[in-house]
């Protein structure tokens, strides 16, 4: 009776040895997706699948998920660290009545993609919906024609943003909006070459929001360019830095508004802040808008930095 006992357990002891193994091999570091792959597929260079929703189950944590050749690879939620990389062929997501991306992975995780094209279809919820993460990099994407915002960041920790060389424009809502319900943590944001164009606000840093722009373009927005917006009390800084800020249907940059309980700051220098239709720079209820007197504001409803602060002559 011993005998048998001991054989069923080591019998037991295989079974799940091997179960542990198979699903072990099925998470590869990095797998590949086709437009004319199939998501039964093991996703290898070889036997691609057909959807990022399909390749991020069998790719393992910190992996990576290539686009082989040009295909609409569907939307997909992010629940751990991971690559999604379509540099070199037409690697898109057409959201329909969805979110392209939504991100909701752990405090600890990093995120990165590069080279999408993400397309609302005019009927799209938003292009990016960001709940939580350590780091989110955006590289080389193109965002456009969804009914909210091209990206959304909603944390309660604190997350950092990179933003490099892509285009979010002619969204309904705003081209980036960042927010944290935390009063103390903050989401860490930086530009780098990001157009926003053609949607409501291009920026719109909300309560908690850290924001560094360079070499981007805030124009043909419906509303305002930049808008500093602290409605809660965790107060927002926004630098923007060799930048231009034109055509917006609002103001080029707002800095804070009536009822805030945070203070709204925003920095400006060496930008061309010309052509929108209210002012240059508004300085609304809470809002600080410090400059280094090295800016172009020109041709405005309201030309001028009434109420901002000098803080240096800039060079």
């Amino acid at each position: 009776m011993n005998k048998f006992r001991f054989t069923i357990k080591l019998l037991a002891i295989a079974i799940f040895m091997v179960a542990f193994a198979s699903v072990a091999h099925a998470q590869a570091t990095r797998t590949w997706v086709s437009g004319v792959g199939d998501d039964a597929n093991p996703c290898s260079r070889t036997a691609p699948c057909k959807t990022f929703a399909g390749a991020i189950s069998k790719t393992a944590n910190c992996g990576e998920i290539d686009a082989l050749d040009p295909g609409g690879f569907g939307a997909v939620t992010i629940t751990k660290s991971i690559t999604i990389d379509g540099t070199g062929t037409l690697a898109g997501i057409l959201a329909s009545l969805t979110t392209g991306v939504i991100i909701n992975a752990t405090a600890t995780d990093v995120i990165t993609l590069r080279g999408l094209t993400i397309n609302g279809a005019c009927n799209g919820i938003r292009g990016m919906n960001i709940l939580q993460a350590k780091t989110v990099n955006i590289e080389d994407c193109v965002i456009f024609r969804f009914a909210n915002e091209g990206i959304l960041v909603n944390e309660s920790s604190d997350m950092a943003l990179n933003v490099k060389n892509s285009v979010i424009r002619d969204n309904v809502g705003d081209g980036i909006s960042t927010v944290t319900s935390s009063g103390s943590l903050s989401i860490k944001t930086t530009l780098d070459n990001v157009h926003l164009t053609g949607n409501a606000n291009g920026l719109h840093a909300r309560s908690g929001s850290r924001v560094t722009a360079r070499n981007c373009v805030f124009s043909n927005n419906t509303v305002n360019g930049v808008f500093s917006d602290a409605a809660g009390t965790n107060f927002v800084n926004a630098f923007i830095w060799s930048s231009q800020i034109s055509m917006n249907g609002a103001n080029g940059v707002q800095s804070g508004k009536a009822g805030n309980l945070g203070i709204s700051g925003a920095t400006v220098s060496q930008n061309q802040i010309d052509r929108n239709v209210g002012s240059g720079a508004l300085i609304s209820t809470g809002g600080v808008v410090s400059t280094f007197s090295n800016n172009s504001i020109f041709g405005n409803g309201v030309d001028g930095c009434v109420g901002c602060t000098n803080v240096g002559p800039g060079s």
